[in-house]
């Protein structure tokens, strides 16, 4: 939700960002309009109330003679008053509804689709050449199922399809990841949270995932409860409705949970494996922050990825994603992409994105400003390690026998395991 005071000003800023996005810039007008007729709505109901009290109160000050039409006269205004209310309530409904129909204005996101983005660097290693080195590759599938690490078939007979199970050592290897990724966020000053998985509503419109997209989400309507893709999501409501004390600086988070994503979207793509699956394991950073530090709390978290990835050794690049690109919430992001040498591209296997104000204006989270005014927050967010990464692990790493080298980084977390062998 924008704030109304940044559109009534200067609305041309906001067009703009829904042209950018790909989205209609007319709906900024429709909600300047709805404002307009709620204002106009609640004033007439006040101006009506007033008057209504006015004559209340002259009634036993009115003689005899007069209090008769004074009476007739205050049943009229009550009735009045009662359809101005309920035409006020109409308008500010309406005004809600559109309004949180925007998404977030931009902030330096180029403009454009998903195919719009701009890399900003390379990182990590240079891609492996496994022609010169002169052994046929594996995906990651074929890899893990050689070290017994994934099993996609019963996992599909449990579940359907795109579900799976991690065993022996890619259970371990996930795990690995997770406590790494966990120990360097406590190290950097995040919490650790284990989030709750499913979530009211109001918790999942709020943080902007009721959109476009709300047909990727799982919802339970016996419980009308929601599962969540990201723990961003219980992380965003977990101050829902209060004011969190910034005064010694952004309030850091590291969400450990399960997600779940239908990908009803992604009829098709990448079938195989653990790349796009229904069911993972993620570690998420969340902030809470003052606005004016927001976009320096975006490097920041976007170094803490790339911190993170350096642990493992992957080649990567980073790309500031194009608005068209961007959820609802988003005002810029940053993504990383691991090489996936088997499919001679990049792969995402981070995101972080700055939602300036907008999901804590739906929540109503606020801090005190340092002239003790209540300020609504802005929040922020990153991936600091998913299932996913296994992916690039398993592949970027692999030998020609079907061992896997262990990242140096991992190591401490699997006994000093040095390289995965193939079961025979």
């Amino acid at each position: 939700m924008i704030d109304i005071r940044i559109l009534r000003e200067n609305p041309q800023v906001a067009r703009d960002s829904q042209i950018a996005r790909g989205a209609d810039p007319e709906l900024v007008d429709r909600i300047l309009a709805a404002d307009e007729a709620r204002r106009s709505t609640l004033q007439a109901f006040e101006d009506l109330r007033a008057q209504q009290k006015s004559v209340s109160r002259s009634v036993g000050k009115a003689s005899p003679e007069e209090r008769p039409q004074i009476l007739v006269q205050a049943k009229e205004l009550a009735s009045a008053v009662k359809e101005a209310e309920a035409v006020a309530n109409q308008a500010q409904a309406d005004f809600d509804e559109s309004s949180r129909a925007l998404q977030n204005l931009i902030e330096g996101a180029p403009s454009g689709g998903e195919e719009d983005f701009v890399v900003l660097r390379h990182e990590g290693p240079a891609p492996r050449d496994f022609a010169a080195e002169g052994f046929e590759l594996k995906d990651h599938l074929d890899l893990a199922e050689g070290l017994r690490a994934i099993d996609m078939k019963r996992g599909a007979k449990v579940s359907g399809a795109r579900f799976y199970y991690l065993t022996g050592i890619g259970a371990r290897l996930e795990l690995a990841l997770l406590t790494c990724g966990l120990d360097q966020a406590e190290a950097a000053g995040f919490t650790p949270m284990i989030t709750p998985t499913l979530v009211t509503p109001e918790i999942m419109g709020g943080t902007g995932f009721l959109g476009a997209h709300a047909d990727e989400i799982y919802y339970l309507p016996a419980d009308e409860l929601y599962l969540t893709g990201t723990s961003e999501v219980a992380l965003a409501g977990y101050h829902k409705d209060e004011i969190v004390d910034l005064s010694a600086g952004p309030r850091r988070y590291a969400g450990w949970s399960t997600c779940y994503r239908r990908e009803a979207g992604a009829a098709g793509r990448d079938t195989r494996g653990i790349i796009r699956v229904h069911q993972f394991n993620k570690l998420e950073m969340f902030s809470y922050c003052d606005p004016a530090d927001a976009a320096a709390e975006h490097e920041r978290l976007l170094a803490w990825e790339e911190e993170m990835l350096a642990k493992v050794g992957l080649p990567y690049r980073v790309i500031d994603t194009a608005a068209g690109d961007l959820g609802s919430s988003a005002a810029r992001k940053f993504d990383c992409e691991a090489w996936l040498p088997t499919q001679n591209r990049w792969m995402e296997v981070t995101s972080t994105s700055n939602c300036t104000t907008y999901q804590a204006r739906r929540l109503n989270v606020r801090y005190k400003d340092a002239e003790g005014r209540n300020q609504i927050a802005a929040t922020l967010n990153g991936t600091l390690a998913t299932t996913r990464w296994l992916v690039a692990i398993l592949e970027n790493n692999q030998q020609a026998d079907g061992s896997v080298i262990v990242p140096e980084g991992l190591r401490p977390y699997l006994g000093g395991r040095e390289v995965l062998e193939p079961t025979k």
